[in-house]
């Protein structure tokens, strides 16, 4: 028991502190004033969206997640939901919650620059990430909100900023002091509020198995117990929240998966060529943007970066994979750079050792970025196994059991995942 205790221990420690750098303090829920929602909306139904940040596609059952595996047998699964380019937290959850794919809706990395302003994003700054002007598309929180039904988020890429001068109705700032039991908890007592005040849609994050994953490698002890805390937490939240006897549906999902990376010898930074004349490098992982001054110089930067290339592929954003949708006739913000480096996996940028699991990589060719996909409740059918499909497509799924209004054109397609719906849900 005591080497359990430890092992736990460090994943509060090691995760929460380290892969959050931006994590704050402030326990202190937040409620926007005014939100009601209208006699319509009371009569919808629930969902709960859940996403375990890192939680590979086979993690249930590679560390033998009861609970997990038990809701894949009695509801819907598929063997994977496959990531959006960059496999990365931010820009995943954005398209989970938008339907856009990361160049569409503007998070197109962690961190990332704004070229034209000269602005950084970056998970770790706390006044990027609450300020609106970052995120493009409608929030499916928005969306609800702009149509009278409250929401509610336990922390989500996004929710903490005005977007569209709005934010959910109860929403946390991103900490790392509030526990699991109080986190259920809240969820409860949200969905035993009044009607008019009650959340039909909460989003709900949980970082524990990828802080294990970066930290000690996707095939470790304590990638193993964050999977069996993730597995109970979800137990948990699924059997206190069947006792209001209300209509909730849950989503469980990931951004990405985790693999092992050449974190011993990885590729230096410093070593690729630089020419501080025509142009900047930036990041590192498993993505080097390069920023070229002089557009006329491109091709030439371009040439010259290949020709020493090794163990990475270097693109222009006029020749990534088409289906990367990463492209200059993609970057809707203007942020994608001139030139990328992609490290082969297990390649990995760093000037340093590095940590030995990571994602980000091409989530078509790296089968270990591939994501989790398990739903249940009233909504949807029971014991049924899909094909794999894109995340783009959850977005379509919750509006439609909300029964709201799409107020843009998305990437994601409602005919991808109706045959998951009994044909009760309006």
């Amino acid at each position: 028991m005591r080497v359990f205790t430890v092992t736990i221990y460090s994943l509060i420690f090691y995760g929460f502190t380290l892969s959050s750098a931006f994590a704050q303090t402030d326990t202190t829920q937040r409620i926007e004033p005014g939100r009601r929602n209208s006699q319509g909306q009371q009569q919808k139904p629930y969902v709960i969206l859940i996403s375990a940040d890192g939680f590979r596609y086979d993690f249930a059952t590679k560390y033998n997640a009861t609970f997990l595996q038990s809701m894949k047998k009695k509801g819907v699964s598929s063997p994977y939901m496959q990531p959006s380019f960059p496999s990365l937290t931010f820009p995943n959850h954005y398209t989970l919650v938008t339907g856009l794919y990361p160049s569409h809706h503007g998070l197109i990395g962690n961190s990332f620059q704004d070229p034209e302003n000269k602005e950084w994003y970056s998970k770790s700054k706390k006044e990027a990430v609450t300020a609106g002007k970052w995120y493009g598309g409608t929030p499916l929180w928005v969306l609800a909100e702009q149509q009278q039904m409250v929401s509610a988020s336990f922390y989500w890429a996004g929710s903490e900023a005005d977007i569209k001068g709005l934010r959910p109705t109860y929403w946390y700032p991103y900490n790392e002091k509030i526990s699991m039991d109080r986190r259920i908890a809240t969820v409860v007592k949200w969905l035993k509020l009044p009607e008019e005040q009650r959340p039909h849609l909460i989003t709900f994050y949980l970082p524990e198995v990828d802080n294990a994953g970066h930290d000690f490698g996707p095939d470790s002890k304590e990638v193993e117990d964050a999977v069996s805390v993730v597995d109970s937490a979800v137990r948990k939240l699924t059997e206190e929240v069947a006792k209001t006897g209300l209509p909730v549906n849950f989503i469980f999902v990931s951004d990405h998966g985790l693999t092992k990376v050449n974190n011993e010898n990885p590729i230096k930074i410093s070593e690729i060529p630089a020419d501080t004349t025509k142009y900047t490098i930036s990041g590192s992982g498993t993505m080097v943007e390069v920023f070229v001054k002089n557009k006329g110089d491109v091709n030439a930067v371009y040439d010259k970066l290949k020709h020493n290339a090794m163990g990475y592929k270097v693109y222009t954003k006029y020749n990534t994979p088409s289906y990367w949708h990463f492209s200059t006739n993609d970057d809707v913000f203007g942020r994608i750079a001139d030139i990328l480096l992609e490290p082969q996996c297990p390649e990995y940028f760093s000037d340093k050792k590095a940590k030995p699991g990571a994602h980000g990589y091409d989530p078509v060719k790296v089968k270990d970025m591939r994501a989790i996909f398990i739903a249940w409740g009233p909504a949807f059918k029971s014991s049924l196994k899909i094909r794999a499909f894109e995340n783009v497509h959850i977005y379509p799924l919750i509006v439609r059991i909300l029964g709201l209004n799409m107020s843009e054109e998305i990437d994601g397609r409602r005919s991808v995942l109706e045959n998951t719906l009994n044909a009760r849900v309006n």
